[in-house]
């Protein structure tokens, strides 16, 4: 292709006559495209044995010239963390740290009898701390536990007596919660523990499975109070006694007046109790008979209303309720009443004014008022006035804060 145009002439002028400038221009274009093919040839592999493999296809979309892809960015190590700003002198420091206490009170509202005072609204409850008054911020009504000793007549006396004492006993059992301690004693001619305080329902129910043959016939029910009022009075808290008998006292050491005056002594502790034999006595009584109680003990009715009145006063004394159920639903009804009696209590809690967790003593102090803010005034079922007590703890300590 080139021999053809040897002998040919550009721009009009013979090959051997061109100009000097041409040739020098036409050796520097020469060069100039010399130099990029020797770099190229220096840095290229030759085509030897040792030829390396061409690279792999790159992923990604393909097209008419062959695959491509982005080159794959280099990992940098992850920047380091900001260094916490140093503390100028003198600078406040304008962190925030908030912890708001809140203090929570059990209040229980009873009337003199014993009975809690169930209709109260949140109104009617005035609190201060260290004499400063305190808003309230919740308000509900609470079950509380109870510490009690089911005090059980089982002697060998009358049938009648003996199933009414079971059914009563079964049914105070099954109120019983998690939270409640119980003791279970019987007693014939002196008191028998059959179980001491605990939180097991079955070991309370197995205490009363052994109730089943009766031994004595004597009931000596002031020798067992006495014992089980002074046993309780080592125990801190308030405490209940449940009565389960026909208040009948066979051949006590102690009398009458003894008993009563042990049962004023005595503090933090309520006597609720139940009269059984209602209906053996009312049998016997239509048929012009007074119920046998034991084996060679003589009793008429008089002794028995006596006894009902004897365990109306301790009672009274210790503010409970003397409950005389006639079947055995009123046994269920009794218990019913009684729980509503002794668990029931106001939880209330609010914000102290006085924010600082100092580890503090605060003394607290809680009224009840009618809903203007005057004297609140309790009446019973025939509009006469009663007396009532507010029990609700004395203070509490603030708890310190941790540096």
């Amino acid at each position: 292709m080139f021999s053809n145009r040897q002998n040919q002439t550009r721009g009009g002028f013979p090959r051997h006559r061109r100009p000097m400038s041409l040739w020098l221009l036409a050796l520097s274009l020469v060069a100039a495209c010399m130099v990029p093919a020797l770099v190229q040839g220096q840095s290229s592999t030759p085509a030897t044995g040792n030829q390396q493999e061409p690279p792999a296809a790159a992923g990604g979309p393909q097209n008419e010239t062959g695959p491509y892809a982005i080159p794959k960015k280099a990992e940098e190590p992850p920047p380091p963390r900001p260094e916490h700003p140093k503390k100028i002198e003198g600078m406040p420091d304008y962190s925030i740290h908030m912890d708001v206490p809140l203090v929570n009170v059990d209040v229980l509202v009873t009337t003199k009898d014993g009975q809690f005072i169930s209709d109260l609204k949140k109104d009617n409850f005035r609190i201060y701390e260290d004499g400063a008054p305190q808003a309230i911020n919740n308000f509900t009504v609470s079950q509380a536990p109870i510490t009690a000793v089911l005090l059980i007549e089982f002697a060998s006396t009358n049938y009648s007596f003996l199933i009414d004492a079971l059914r009563a006993s079964y049914a105070f059992a099954d109120t019983l919660k998690k939270d409640d301690w119980v003791a279970v004693v019987y007693y014939d001619m002196k008191p028998h523990t059959l179980v001491d305080f605990t939180q097991d329902k079955q070991a309370v129910a197995g205490a009363l499975n052994q109730l089943r043959i009766p031994g004595f016939a004597e009931t000596n029910i002031f020798d067992a109070l006495y014992d089980t009022l002074d046993r309780m009075d080592q125990i801190e808290g308030h405490k209940y006694i449940i009565l389960i008998s026909t208040g009948f006292d066979s051949f006590s050491k102690l009398t009458l007046d003894q008993i009563i005056k042990k049962v004023k002594t005595t503090h933090d502790i309520t006597i609720f109790p139940i009269s059984i034999g209602w209906i053996a006595r009312e049998y016997y009584d239509s048929h012009g008979y007074t119920a046998p109680h034991g084996n060679g003990i003589p009793i008429t009715q008089m002794d028995y209303l006596q006894a009902d009145n004897e365990m109306q006063t301790f009672a009274r004394l210790t503010g409970g309720r003397f409950y005389q159920p006639r079947f055995t639903g009123d046994m269920v009804d009794a218990f019913h009443d009684i729980n509503g009696d002794i668990r029931n209590q106001y939880a209330i809690t609010y914000h102290p004014t006085n924010t600082k967790l100092d580890g503090t003593y605060r003394k607290l102090k809680v009224e009840v008022v009618a809903p203007d803010g005057g004297p609140l005034k309790v009446r019973d079922q025939k509009g006469k006035d009663i007396k009532y007590q507010v029990i609700a703890r004395e203070g509490y300590t603030a708890k310190r804060t941790v540096e």
